[in-house]
């Protein structure tokens, strides 16, 4: 995959200038709060720096897609629906989505679309050892790979 989600699921209390400064550039300004960005190398040295903060892997195409409807945001906090992306791009949703991941268009070519989706906290919980250990030994920060589209699909 070509693009990846990145979730704040740690508060800043404690954390240095330089690591509230990073997610404060990733649009991540709350907990359970979701960004989407290419797979580029200077976004993944960005997120190495916050990781202790943040989950992240790669997000596939229908997560993607219930994400933009049920908690994509205009401005005025208004609903993104497929009717809007009509409206204003001419195009329907899985057109926008398949381009989207072909690299042929960005979030932001939305216009009015705010570059980030606040989420409610997971729906069962975060993993069994909670938010202070990595996901490789059984918590939730960290790298996930494909596993973070059903921490997402809780979030929804």
């Amino acid at each position: 995959m070509n693009r990846i989600v990145v979730i704040r699921i740690r508060g800043i209390v404690g954390a240095s200038k330089e690591v509230r400064d990073t997610l404060y550039l990733l649009k991540l300004r709350k907990t359970n709060v979701a960004a989407i960005y290419r797979k580029d190398p200077s976004i993944i040295r960005m997120i190495k720096k916050v990781e202790p903060w943040v989950a992240w892997g790669e997000i596939n195409k229908e997560v993607f897609k219930q994400l933009l409807l049920k908690r994509g945001r205009l401005a005025r906090n208004r609903r993104f629906t497929e009717e809007y992306l009509k409206n204003t791009l001419k195009i329907t949703l899985d057109e926008f989505v398949n381009k989207f991941f072909n690299l042929e268009m960005e979030i932001e070519d939305i216009p009015g679309l705010k570059p980030f989706f606040r989420l409610k906290p997971p729906s069962g919980g975060y993993p069994r050892k909670g938010i202070k250990y990595s996901y490789k030994e059984g918590g939730a920060y960290g790298y996930w790979g494909e596993d973070i589209n059903n921490l997402l699909i809780s979030m929804i």
